[in-house]
């Protein structure tokens, strides 16, 4: 199982999209609760990752194609718009 997902770093006000073949172990990752290889994104935007959205796939090719939709304008949108309805922002 894939998971398409988004994170939300409130105090940050920044918004990450990504896939994984584990999403609680990911989102550790995200939240540094578990070491990780790099200086990613996430890391240098250290602070609370919350979990907005997720969707699962079977195949890891959809996963891939739905995360490059949701990082579109469009997919950026639709994300914005679930933010504001979830958090009243």
């Amino acid at each position: 199982m894939f998971y398409v997902y988004v994170i939300w770093n409130k105090q940050r006000e920044k918004i990450y999209v990504g896939y994984t073949g584990n999403l609680k172990s990911r989102l550790d990752r995200h939240n540094k609760l578990l070491p990780t290889r790099s200086k990613s994104f996430t890391c240098k935007n250290s602070g609370n990752w919350k979990l907005i959205y997720s969707e699962n796939f079977k195949i890891r090719k959809e996963a891939m194609i739905r995360e490059r939709q949701l990082k579109s304008c469009q997919g950026r949108k639709f994300i914005r718009d679930i933010i504001v309805s979830k958090f009243k922002i």
